[in-house]
């Protein structure tokens, strides 16, 4: 691999890491320094990589196995919810703004308190958009425990948020 395209691999999944490790460690400066190392270790093992997944799938397979190191050495601190709001193309007054803006709040803040089992394969769903295969190959898990976490995981959101705010189905 060249520096080009070193350069290439970081721009099309530097975000992508990056968001995987701070959802994995709750630490942004942690997710930088682990995001930096997922690239140096692509770089230097890129003639093991077999091929048998996505170039994606395989970085997030680094990221997370850095970021649980990370987590098995470091004191985690708890850290304010990091906001996604997805742009819509209507433009939305002030007060619908804020009330999505609040729900969207409620939800990732149930998700990040979820155990990291639950929380990790919400992450790959939602934010990352992988398979049930693909998350099965970075969690090095079976297709049917991706399932079943994934199924857990959305019962607990959904059940937790049923107790807070009254949000429905």
């Amino acid at each position: 691999m060249d520096s080009i395209a070193l350069d290439r691999l970081m721009l099309d999944f530097g975000k992508d890491v990056w968001n995987y490790a701070y959802f994995l460690t709750r630490d942004l400066h942690a997710s930088d320094d682990i995001s930096q190392e997922v690239f140096l270790r692509a770089y230097r093992s890129v003639k093991d990589f077999r091929g048998e997944s996505t170039v994606k799938t395989w970085l997030l397979k680094i990221t997370r196995n850095l970021s649980y190191n990370y987590r098995n050495f470091a004191f985690l601190r708890k850290v304010t919810l990091f906001e996604w709001v997805r742009h819509s193309e209507t433009v939305a007054s002030a007060e619908n703004e804020f009330m999505d803006r609040e729900a969207t709040n409620d939800i990732w803040r149930v998700i990040l308190d979820l155990p990291i089992i639950f929380r990790e394969v919400l992450i790959l769903d939602i934010q990352h958009e992988m398979t049930i295969k693909e998350m099965a190959g970075v969690l090095g898990v079976s297709e049917g425990t991706v399932k079943s976490r994934l199924h857990r995981a959305r019962a607990k959101v959904l059940k937790k948020l049923q107790e807070v705010g009254g949000h429905e189905k």
